[in-house]
């Protein structure tokens, strides 16, 4: 934007002549508008069709004096339209200006631009064909930054961090706590925590991970969050509850262990929730629990009965990976 503005602005040509796609300017003839003048009115086209169809009311996002955040997210190709000429357009319509413009760089595909002869030109509803987007969501937020730096997703990463990271800590937890407290107390959490000094530090992070998320520092919610898994991993690892068990299955110390395993998992689920919606839903019905929403981490589950443990998250199928990277005829 600078080097616009060092230069000095001038008159933006929004005509182009024909042959050309897009709106044709009425009464002039083999004049179109220029794409990336009608783009950004699709967005307001798109809400004012949704207003229609729904109790939204559309003036109360687009007056000026409008309290509704409204956020833009682009690729930094295009930040001059939408940093400058849009606001200009917006501004001369009396309509608002977006509360904040989130730019991102490009995505490559292992190590590449996107590419159909190489099989790594991606489509949503290819993906979804393959592979969970929960998987999708939670390697892309753990890249993300408030940056505009590129991205890329190296699908041999993508398989080691999403198995390593999702299963292998996280779904971890509940899995191993899981089994003690349905095999042995019937299903039932404890009446304390026996170690809230941890649970209090852990429900403490909350802050620190809301404001990563607000300044769209994904990346570093994310690994606050895993921090926390292996933090909670290393604490059921110490107090070795299947040692105890093999001694006395219906030892008290057992289900109290469990218990707090199950409520920093319940922790690292809320602060995943942003990033892993599907993850959090079977975990609010492994947990028998309301959906959850980021106060909970203030208050721990405790005489509570939970419900049978389900897989709540499969690892990633290397043979998946290799279906949707291969080049379509």
């Amino acid at each position: 934007l600078n080097e616009w503005l060092m230069v000095g602005l001038k008159s933006w040509d929004i005509s182009r002549d024909a042959p050309y796609f897009g709106f044709p300017i009425p009464d002039s003839a083999n004049k179109y508008f220029y794409v990336w003048l009608d783009a950004p009115i699709g967005y307001f086209a798109s809400l004012k069709n949704l207003s229609d169809r729904s109790e939204l009311d559309f003036e109360e996002y687009v007056k000026p004096d409008s309290l509704v955040e409204l956020y833009h997210f682009i690729g930094k190709d295009i930040a001059y339209f939408h940093a400058l000429f849009w606001p200009a357009i917006l501004e001369s319509a009396n309509y608002r200006k977006p509360t904040e413009v989130f730019v991102h760089g490009y995505l490559t595909v292992n190590g590449q631009k996107m590419s159909k002869s190489r099989g790594t030109f991606i489509l949503a509803r290819d993906y979804l064909k393959h592979l969970d987007p929960e998987y999708l969501r939670y390697y892309l937020a753990s890249k993300l930054n408030a940056g505009v730096g590129d991205i890329d997703l190296n699908f041999d990463d993508f398989i080691r961090k999403n198995n390593s990271d999702l299963v292998g800590k996280v779904v971890n937890i509940a899995s191993r706590s899981a089994k003690f407290i349905g095999e042995n107390f019937q299903g039932r959490l404890a009446e304390d925590l026996v170690a809230p000094e941890l649970f209090n530090q852990t429900a403490g992070k909350a802050s620190e991970i809301a404001q990563a998320y607000v300044t769209r520092n994904f990346s570093q919610a994310v690994r606050l969050i895993m921090d926390i898994a292996a933090i909670t991993n290393q604490y059921i690892d110490e107090q070795k509850p299947w040692v105890l068990a093999k001694a006395d299955s219906k030892n008290p110390r057992i289900q109290e262990i469990a218990t707090m395993g199950l409520n920093l998992y319940r922790l690292i689920v809320i602060f995943l929730k942003p990033i892993l919606p599907r993850l959090a839903k079977n975990s609010e019905k492994f947990l028998n629990i309301e959906p959850l929403v980021w106060q909970d981490c203030a208050v721990p589950l405790l005489r509570h009965a939970i419900n049978k443990f389900d897989p709540l998250l499969g690892r990633v199928d290397p043979q998946k990976v290799a279906q949707l990277l291969t080049p379509s005829e």
